[in-house]
């Protein structure tokens, strides 16, 4: 120690010996002493942070059900394999087992997890079935852990599921009644506090944060025996005359109530892996038509408010044509004198245009904008079509005309449906609905308003019957035993250049018991293909079942009247499509000229045809774009 002070050596020897003292001291206290400095509650906190886990609580999602409390969509739960990348690692022991029961390509599992890697939770695989996600669990390794989860479920499957929609992976809500009302079904999610072992399994439920709180169940106004009845009538009718999509809507008159709305194609909800956005079209609601001369019983409607006109005015149709301007209008067949009910019944469009000559066009347009045309319907069903209804300054007399038989404007099928309501329901306007209306609910009292005289509307309604006795073009509408009011249709489609003068929708709207009907019908058939396209023989039969099976379902008692003092042969609900042949209907449908004669052309078909296409189903959050 030459050269040392002795002093200065003993300082560094005690020194040296008051380290492990020291960090005796610091053990005891944190662990034996657990009040001094509150050393036990600073371990176990952090203890705490590595062990104790907020979790969330799903939230069970409401469900939807028919108005007769059949269930449309259900969840039911699933468990879902998740890891902590913190904690769980990928080897070669257990790549190839765990790639193999999550059905990956291990590949694709090394770099999920490695996209991962900085993040404290990940989901290796959703909605597992239970025996598979007991599989991967078996292989306790650390850092997996299951997760309990909903999965949605539509029992009818693709007879509601342009209606109903669906949802995601996460259970919100992306189409349909699922997506107009999800804050509704979605409830709200719990929480709780648990512990957790090192292999992320929860060994204890600590505590409660809050509870779940499920969402609301949700009635929709539909029948889903009339809807499957309607979805069976439509896929019949598509597949026998080759047509490139239909729809259905059936109406309450009374409460405004949609007993049934059905789409063509359609689509499975519950195997989504092929999905079509064509068949995911809710075309009722979101799809325009030029409807043709199923208007025409509201341009009577105009006619006889006029005070021109009464059911018993006659019209001369001859010589069978009509020119405005440079236009040509021309019925099947020369016609001669023709009542009001006449023209209805042939379908005339050489009486039809006459009327509208003798009527201001801003009549007729009001009338079709009091019934409901070129506004929403306001169901509140996301990208829900307000239509189009022109409206001009100055109406070229061509114009006149072909308003009157429904040509130059667009609706959807619910939006003719609507407008058949009110000549059913005497002239009074109830809002549509898709969901059940309480029948203790006096709001659609104060809301619905008259648009139309009751007298008028009872006089609409007689002068229909006789479109489906004999002799007219709509004779297989006919119901055994009850008396039909209704109107055929068959309108050239649209093209880039113009119309197509081989290419149609067929249409039929009607109502029943017509003399004090409870139920609306309307059929819509797109793009037949067959030899048979006019409304009477496509989209009539189809009326004829949904809407006597609907009578039926609802109890609605038959009238007198019999198909002998019809003269004609009732179509069953459960006959085949067309076996009651009647014969082909007129061609007064139609807007059609002789093949040397100038074609008939209506402006605003460019505006109609890309208004058209540019309506798409909703693809996201609130609304179609």
């Amino acid at each position: 120690m030459v050269g040392i002070p002795r002093w200065r050596f003993v300082v560094v020897v005690f020194c040296l010996g008051l380290l492990p003292l020291a960090a005796l001291w610091q053990i005891t206290r944190l662990q034996v002493l657990p009040d001094v400095d509150h050393g036990f509650r600073f371990l176990k906190k952090q203890g705490d942070a590595r062990m104790v886990r907020t979790e969330e609580i799903p939230a069970y999602r409401g469900v939807i059900t028919d108005r007769r409390g059949e269930p449309l969509a259900v969840s039911t739960p699933v468990v879902s394999i998740c890891a902590d990348p913190q904690v769980f690692q990928l080897t070669e022991a257990n790549l190839a087992p765990l790639a193999r029961l999550l059905d990956v390509q291990e590949q694709a599992l090394e770099k999920r997890v490695a996209a991962y890697a900085d993040k404290e939770f990940m989901y290796l695989s959703r909605r597992m079935t239970p025996n598979g996600a007991e599989a991967v669990l078996a292989l306790g390794l650390p850092g997996i852990f299951k997760k309990t989860e909903y999965k949605r479920y539509y029992p009818a499957g693709e007879v509601t599921a342009q209606l109903v929609g669906f949802t995601n992976i996460d259970d919100d809500g992306q189409e349909g009644m699922e997506l107009a009302f999800d804050n509704w079904l979605a409830g709200h999610p719990g929480a709780r506090q648990v512990l957790k072992d090192r292999k992320r399994r929860v060994i204890k439920n600590l505590q409660l944060i809050r509870s779940e709180k499920p969402g609301k169940n949700l009635a929709l106004s539909i029948d889903l025996r009339l809807q499957y009845s309607a979805y069976r009538e439509l896929k019949a009718a598509i597949s026998r005359f080759h047509a490139a999509s239909g729809s259905v809507v059936t109406l309450d008159v009374q409460t405004g109530e949609i007993l049934a709305m059905v789409n063509q194609p359609s689509y499975n909800p519950n195997d989504r892996r092929r999905l079509d956005t064509a068949a995911m079209r809710n075309r009722a609601v979101i799809d325009l038509i030029e409807p043709g001369s199923v208007m025409k019983p509201l341009t009577m409607v105009a006619a006889l408010e006029s005070g021109k006109f009464s059911p018993d005015t006659v019209i001369n149709t001859s010589p069978g044509y009509y020119r405005v301007g440079r236009k040509t209008f021309y019925d099947h067949r020369n016609y001669g004198a023709l009542d009001m009910t006449g023209i209805l019944k042939k379908s005339s469009q050489v009486g039809t245009t006459k009327i509208a000559m003798e009527l201001e066009p801003e009549a007729i347009r009001g009338v079709f904008e009091r019934v409901g045309l070129g506004r929403s319907p306001g169901t509140g069903f996301p990208g829900e079509a307000p239509g189009l209804l022109p409206n001009k300054q100055r109406w070229r007399p061509v114009e006149r005309a072909t308003l009157a038989f429904g040509y130059g404007i667009a609706v959807t099928p619910l939006q003719l449906a609507q407008a058949y309501g009110v000549l059913a329901n005497n002239g009074v306007k109830t809002p549509v609905s898709l969901l059940k209306v309480s029948s203790e609910d006096d709001e659609l009292a104060a809301i619905s308003e008259s648009v139309i005289s009751a007298d008028i509307a009872a006089d609409i309604r007689e002068m229909l019957k006789a479109v489906i006795e004999k002799g007219g073009t709509g004779t297989r509408a006919a119901i055994s035993g009850y008396e039909v009011s209704g109107k055929t249709g068959t309108s050239h489609k649209v093209g880039a250049g113009g119309y197509q003068q081989d290419r149609y929708v067929s249409l039929f709207a009607g109502m029943v018991p017509a003399d004090a009907p409870r139920l609306v019908t309307v059929v819509v058939i797109n793009d037949p293909r067959s030899k048979e396209y006019f409304g009477g023989l496509v989209a009539a039969p189809v009326f004829a079942r949904v809407t006597a099976d609907a009578l039926r379902f609802l109890n609605i008692p038959p009238a007198v009247r019999s198909d002998e003092e019809l003269g004609v042969d009732a179509v069953s609900a459960h006959s085949d499509t067309g076996e009651s042949d009647t014969g082909k209907p007129d061609a007064g449908e139609l807007d059609t000229g002789e093949p040397e004669m100038e074609k008939s052309e209506i402006e605003r078909s460019a505006k109609i045809r890309d208004l058209a296409a540019a309506t798409k189903p909703p693809r996201a959050r609130g609304g179609a774009t």
